[in-house]
C-alpha cells in the first residue's frame, strides 16, 4: 500500500512537471513562433523571435547610442528619439513585426490602417498587458475597455465640453500670470535672463490642473500632485529596471515609499471629494471644478468615490507631462524661428493688447494655432500608441491573430515625406493655414489627439491651456536659445529635452 502512494504521488509530480514544461514551451517557443507564422505567410517580415527578450537588447542598444550625444539644431529628430522603430520600419517595411519579449509587435505606419486600429468599435483591440507598477498611479480612463470604459467616457464627457471649459479659464490665466512675475522676478535689472523653462512649465501644467481639478481646495489639490509627481518618479526608476513579478510585494525602501505615497494620496483625494459632496448637496458650493463636474455628472452614482479618485489621479497624469511638453517644445522652436516668433506675438498684440487673453481672444488666433499644431507635428509629446488584439481581427487586408501587439507610430508619420513632401523636416507652420485635413497630401494623416472614440477626452483643454499660456508669455518677452542649450530630444513617457530647455528671456516694454 506504501509503495502505490509513493508511486501515485511521483506520478502526479511527473504530470505536473511536464505539464508545467509543456506550459513553459508554448509561451517560450511553440505561441510566439506559431503567431509570427500566422503574419509572415501574409508577406510581413521582421525580426527574428529571440525566446524570453525579443527585441530588448537591441532596443537598449540602439537608444543608448542614439541618446549618448545631442544633434544638430534642426528638426530631424527621429533617429535620435526613436531609432529601433525607425530602422525596423526601413529595414523591413511600413508594416513590420519585432519583438516585446515573447509577444510580436507589429508596427503599422499607414494612416489608413492606424485609423482603422484606433476606430474599430468591436473590443478587438485594447491596451498591452499593463505593467502592475502603471495602475499604481493610475486606474483611470486610459486604463479601462469594454463596456467600463465606455460607461466611464460618457459620465466625463460632460465635464469637458468647451461651455464648461470656459469656466476653469480664469484658473488658466491666474496660473499664467504667477509665472511671468515669477520670471520677471528672476530677470535681471536689464530685463533679461536665461531659464530652464522645461521645469518652469511643468510646474504651470501642474499648478493648472490644481485649479482646474480641485478649485477652492487648490492647496491641497497642489499638495496632492507633488505626491503623485513623486510617486511618478519612483515609477519610471522602477520601469527601468528588469520586472520580476511579484517583486514590487518585496518591503524595500522604495516600494514601501511608493506603497504610502499612493495610500496617502488616494487619503487626501477622498477627503476633498467629500468635502465637495457635502458643500454641493447644501448649495454652498459652484460646479466650477473637475471634482464638482464628475460628482455632478454621477447622479446614478454609477462611478464610486474610488472612481472619481483615480480620475484626478488620471487628469493629473495625462495633462500635466503632455502640455508642459508641448509648450516646452514650442518655446524652443519658437525661438529658432525668431520670425515666426515675432509673427505670433504681432497676432497677440493685435487681438489682445496688453489684456489677458480671453475666450473670445482665443478662437481668433490663427497664427497661433498653425505654430501649435506645427510643433505638434515635429515634437508629439506622445511618439507612439501602442495596443493588443484581445480576438482575431481584420485591418485592410491583414488577418491579425489574438495575442499580438500594435505600434502605430505617430512621430515617424509625423516626419514622413511622403505625407507631408520634402520639406517635411523644416519647420513650416504654414501648412495649417487651411486647417489639419489639408495640412498632408494625405487628407487626415494628422492626429495628435488620437482617432475615432478614444480621441483624447482632454484636447479642448489642453489646446486651449496652450494658446493662454504661449499667448501670454509672447505679450510679456521675447526669447532665443541660450548659448547652453543642448538639443537632445528623448522620451521619458512624454517626448522631453534631455538636457533642459535654456532659454535667453528679454522683458519687454508694457503693451499698448
Amino acid at each position: 500500500m506504501d509503495n502505490f502512494i509513493v508511486h501515485s504521488l511521483l506520478l502526479i509530480s511527473l504530470l505536473l512537471l511536464l505539464y508545467g514544461a509543456a506550459r513553459v514551451f508554448y509561451s517560450i517557443w511553440w505561441k510566439p513562433r506559431r503567431l509570427a507564422r500566422r503574419l509572415n505567410l501574409q508577406g510581413i517580415k521582421g525580426t527574428p523571435y529571440r525566446p524570453l527578450i525579443g527585441d530588448m537588447k537591441e532596443l537598449v542598444k540602439l537608444i543608448s547610442e542614439a541618446w549618448s550625444k545631442p544633434i544638430n539644431l534642426n528638426h530631424q529628430i527621429v533617429q535620435r528619439v526613436d531609432p529601433f522603430t525607425l530602422n525596423n520600419v526601413q529595414k523591413y517595411g511600413k508594416i513590420s513585426i519585432c519583438w516585446s519579449g515573447t509577444r510580436p509587435r507589429l508596427i503599422i505606419k499607414d494612416t489608413e490602417l492606424m485609423k482603422e486600429v484606433l476606430s474599430n468599435k468591436q473590443g478587438h483591440f485594447s491596451k498591452p498587458p499593463l505593467n502592475p507598477l502603471i495602475l499604481i498611479l493610475t486606474r483611470g480612463l486610459t486604463t479601462l475597455e469594454g463596456e467600463k470604459w465606455a460607461t466611464r467616457r460618457r459620465l466625463i464627457n460632460p465635464a469637458f465640453h468647451l461651455e464648461r471649459l470656459k469656466e476653469m479659464l480664469p484658473a488658466f490665466s491666474t496660473s499664467c500670470s504667477m509665472m511671468i512675475e515669477r520670471w520677471k522676478n528672476m530677470a535681471s535689472p536689464q530685463g533679461t535672463g536665461d531659464m530652464d523653462v522645461w521645469p518652469e512649465l511643468q510646474n504651470l501644467t501642474s499648478d493648472v490642473i490644481s485649479r482646474a481639478a480641485f478649485g477652492s481646495s487648490y492647496e491641497d489639490g497642489k499638495r496632492i500632485f507633488e505626491l503623485q509627481r513623486e510617486l511618478i518618479v519612483l515609477v519610471i526608476e522602477a520601469m527601468q529596471t528588469l520586472y520580476i513579478p511579484g517583486f514590487r510585494f518585496i518591503p524595500t525602501k522604495k516600494n514601501q515609499r511608493r506603497k504610502k505615497l499612493n495610500s496617502k494620496i488616494k487619503s487626501m483625494v477622498r477627503n476633498v471629494i467629500e468635502r465637495k459632496e457635502h458643500t454641493m448637496s447644501i448649495g454652498q458650493s459652484k460646479v466650477d471644478d473637475l471634482i464638482g463636474l464628475l460628482l455632478q455628472s454621477n447622479k446614478d452614482n454609477q462611478m464610486t468615490t474610488e472612481d472619481v479618485i483615480e480620475e484626478c489621479r488620471q487628469f493629473y497624469l495625462a495633462g500635466q507631462e503632455t502640455t508642459s511638453s508641448w509648450l516646452t517644445w514650442t518655446l524652443i522652436v519658437l525661438a529658432m524661428h525668431p520670425d515666426w516668433q515675432e509673427k505670433a506675438r504681432e497676432e497677440v498684440l493685435q487681438i489682445c493688447g496688453k489684456n489677458e487673453p480671453n475666450f473670445e481672444d482665443i478662437t481668433h488666433f490663427k497664427i497661433i494655432t498653425m505654430i501649435l499644431y506645427e510643433v505638434l507635428r515635429l515634437y508629439p509629446p506622445v511618439i507612439a500608441l501602442y495596443q493588443h488584439t484581445n480576438n482575431e481581427t481584420k485591418i485592410g487586408d491583414i488577418s491579425l491573430p489574438a495575442g499580438v501587439d500594435v505600434t502605430l507610430p505617430f512621430l515617424l508619420n509625423n516626419h514622413d515625406p511622403e505625407l507631408w513632401g520634402d520639406d517635411v523636416e523644416e519647420f513650416k507652420p504654414e501648412r495649417f493655414s487651411e486647417g489639419v485635413s489639408k495640412a498632408s497630401k494625405d487628407q487626415l494623416a494628422f492626429f495628435p489627439f488620437g482617432w475615432g472614440p478614444r480621441t483624447c477626452i482632454g484636447q479642448n483643454f489642453a489646446t486651449m491651456e496652450a494658446k493662454m499660456t504661449l499667448a501670454t508669455i509672447l505679450q510679456h518677452f521675447s526669447f532665443r536659445l541660450s548659448p547652453s542649450y543642448i538639443h537632445a530630444p528623448y522620451t521619458v513617457m512624454t517626448l522631453q529635452p534631455q538636457h533642459g530647455a535654456h532659454i535667453t528671456l528679454h522683458g519687454l516694454q508694457v503693451v499698448s
